[in-house]
Formats: structure tokens, C-alpha cells, sequence
């Protein structure tokens, strides 16, 4: 059996195997067939979390979904990163003729042929997120975003040797670099806390000889992690929310409700222009952004009546009303719960399918409220000085 992309690690009467694997790479799943079969370990980790490992299982159960249900509980931005990145694995994996994962699929049925205990090794997905986010700036941010879509909706295509050329270490080290250069604050919480998450799991999974089925990123990292000692539960918090955001969210509105109100006082006919360009500044540029993603025309009329309001209320978001309005307007069928994960393939997908297409003008109107709100709140303040 070849030991290319296979560590072993002894520590404390115990042997790890550590398989370094590329996510979309057919030799990647053979390989993880091959080990186990010559290993027979006494319990198999796998790179993924309760949520990943139930979708693998049980398939992305699209048609249950509650699009009234996503809007309200403000999980539509989340949910089309979600649907942006898979698209973007299945487009690399639909290449080779394989399913991404297929080397986390091979893990899980390893285990139950060979009967080794099955380990979810990964840190829950929504905490990995919601660490991330907190370690970017709003730059950050936008520049994540427009990476994630860019990549997803380029036609280059990768060749499978380039592919398994990733999980050499040379490579990996080059690519980490890069990527720290990019995002230097990203690879902490992707990366870092993940490999010391990872090797914790697996040195406390049962048994001596551990079978592990890693990306190959990770695998340098936790070789070095596993021989420390780290404390899941403060790997499992989230980061406690910042008051800055909740305190500007509501001192903006509150400074242009002032200021038209002053004016109005000093000056009706001025006041009455600051009324109607903060006006037509929110409710045009939410509707363009409604507009864009083909929204129904009474979707696109809430949204311009909507935002406005919504934007003295940071509680509540233009995207929102317009997205309600569009889900009962251009409710989904069925087939569109059903064609989502081959829909989200192109870019062409994401505006043909009635429940991407929510999920867009969701997104949309409310960038659209954003860009209206800075801008019209600027001319609020700009008649506001020359008022007095």
C-alpha cells in the first residue's frame, strides 16, 4: 500500500493515521478504501460536523425547507453562501465524475463495514462562521464575499493532477502563505483553531489504532497540535457580539430623524427635501437591487416603500418585506426545492430558481437600502447645515 499523503503519529501507546485528502479527488476516496481495509482501526475520524455529516446521510432536504422560516429568523445571507460554496465544489467534482466528499462518504462507510467507531472530528460549522466573521472588518468582509462568488462562477476548470499536486506539503505550505496574505485574519479561525480542534478529537477518539480522514490542509497542523493539549469547550464558544454595530444601527436613524425634524421646524420647504431624497435615495436603490435579481414589480414597489422605513428601524430590513412579497407573488414549487443543488450550478441558476431568487432580492434589497441609506442620509446632512 502507497504512504503518499499518509502521517503517522505514536503518542501514548496509540497510533494515528493520518490521511491527507483532497475533497473532490477520486484517488483521495480509493485511498481512504485502501487503508482502512489494511489497518482495520478501532475508530475512523472524519473532517466533518453533526450538520455536514447529516447532509452527506440523508441528502440536503431542500423541499422541507421554509423560505418564510429563512427570511424571518434574517438566515437568507448565510444560507446563499451555503448554497454558493457547494455549487462551487460540485461544479470542481462534477468534473472527475464524483461527488464531493466522496472521501468523507468512503470514512463513514469504512467504519460501518469494518465496525470502527465513526468520530466527527470537525467543529460545528455555524461556530466556525461566526468566528470568522468577528475576526473581519467590513474591507474584510467585502472582499471575502466577492472572492467566494468569483470563484464559484469562473469557467476555468482545474485538471485532476493539479488536484492531487494540493495535497503535497510544499504546495500546502505556498497556498497558506498566500492565503495568510490575503486574509491574515481568516486563518486563525479557519484554519489555526480547526487543526487544534481536529487533533483533540481525534486523540480522545477510542481505542489505539485511530484511523483519520483529513483535507490535506489540515494535516501539518495537526501534527503538530496533537501532542499539546487543547480545551474544546473554549474552541466550541462563540464570539460574544459587539455593541459598536447595535449602538451606530440606531444613532444613525436617530440623527436624521433630528435633523428633519429641526429643519422642518426652521426651514418646512427644506425640510420637506431632505423628506423625499431620503426617500428616493433608500426606496430607489433598493429597488434597483430588487430589480437586479428579477424581482415581481410588487416586489420591487415594497421594496421602495419599505426601505425607507426600515431604514430608521434596525430591527427590521427592507429585504425582508420584499422578500415576503416575492415568496407569496412567485411562491416555489416544488421543483425548484428539488432542482436547488443543480440550479446553484451556474450563475444563470441562481436567477431562474424561484427560491435562490428570494433568497437574492433578500440580499439584494437590502445592499441596495444600505448604498440609499449613506447616501441619502449624506444629503440629509449636507441641507441640514446649510440650513442653519
Amino acid at each position: 500500500m502507497a504512504e503518499d499523503n499518509i502521517t503517522r503519529v505514536h503518542l501514548n501507546n496509540k497510533e494515528y493515521i493520518l490521511i491527507g485528502t483532497a475533497h473532490v479527488s477520486k484517488d483521495s476516496a480509493e485511498q481512504v478504501k485502501e487503508v482502512v481495509e489494511a489497518e482495520q482501526p478501532d475508530a475512523i475520524c472524519i473532517e466533518l460536523d453533526q450538520q455536514r455529516y447529516k447532509s452527506i446521510t440523508e441528502g440536503d432536504k431542500w423541499r422541507d425547507m421554509d423560505i418564510f422560516q429563512v427570511i424571518k429568523e434574517k438566515r437568507a445571507s448565510l444560507l446563499l453562501v451555503n448554497l454558493a460554496i457547494s455549487s462551487f465544489q460540485k461544479r470542481i467534482a462534477s468534473q472527475f465524475g464524483i461527488n464531493a466528499g466522496q472521501e468523507m462518504i468512503q470514512g463513514i462507510n469504512s467504519a460501518d463495514e469494518t465496525g470502527a467507531e465513526l468520530v466527527l472530528a470537525d467543529r460545528d460549522i455555524q461556530i466556525t462562521f461566526s468566528r470568522i466573521w468577528a475576526n473581519l472588518g467590513f474591507k474584510g468582509k467585502a472582499m471575502l464575499l466577492m472572492q467566494v462568488f468569483a470563484s464559484i462562477f469562473s469557467r476555468e476548470t482545474i485538471s485532476e493532477e493539479d488536484l492531487e499536486e494540493l495535497k503535497s506539503k510544499d504546495m500546502l505550505d505556498s497556498m497558506l502563505e498566500e492565503f495568510t496574505k490575503q486574509f491574515p485574519r481568516l486563518k486563525k479561525p479557519l484554519i489555526d483553531e480547526r487543526d487544534q480542534y481536529l487533533a483533540e478529537k481525534i486523540k480522545q477518539a477510542p481505542g489505539e489504532k485511530i484511523v483519520a480522514v483529513l483535507g490535506a490542509a489540515h494535516v501539518p497542523g495537526i501534527t503538530g497540535e496533537i501532542e499539546k493539549e487543547h480545551s474544546l469547550e473554549q474552541l466550541r464558544q462563540r464570539p460574544p457580539k459587539s455593541k459598536v454595530p447595535k449602538i451606530i444601527g440606531w444613532a444613525i436613524p436617530i440623527l436624521i430623524i433630528a435633523m428633519i425634524a429641526y429643519t422642518f421646524i426652521a426651514n418646512p420647504s427644506t425640510g420637506w427635501q431632505q423628506t423625499v431624497s431620503w426617500i428616493l435615495w433608500n426606496g430607489s436603490l433598493s429597488a434597483v437591487g430588487t430589480a437586479i435579481a428579477f424581482g415581481h414589480p410588487l416586489t420591487i414597489l415594497s421594496a421602495f416603500l419599505a426601505a425607507p422605513l426600515s431604514s430608521l428601524n434596525p430591527l427590521v430590513a427592507a429585504g425582508w418585506f420584499a422578500g415576503i412579497v416575492q415568496a407569496l407573488v412567485r411562491k416555489p414549487h416544488v421543483r425548484d426545492f428539488e432542482q436547488l443543488a443543480d440550479d446553484v450550478y451556474s450563475l444563470k441558476g441562481f436567477w431562474h430558481n424561484q427560491v435562490t431568487r428570494i433568497l437574492l432580492i433578500v440580499v439584494l434589497a437590502n445592499v441596495g437600502s444600505s448604498i440609499g441609506t449613506f447616501i441619502g442620509g449624506a444629503d440629509v446632512i449636507r441641507l441640514f447645515l446649510e440650513s442653519l
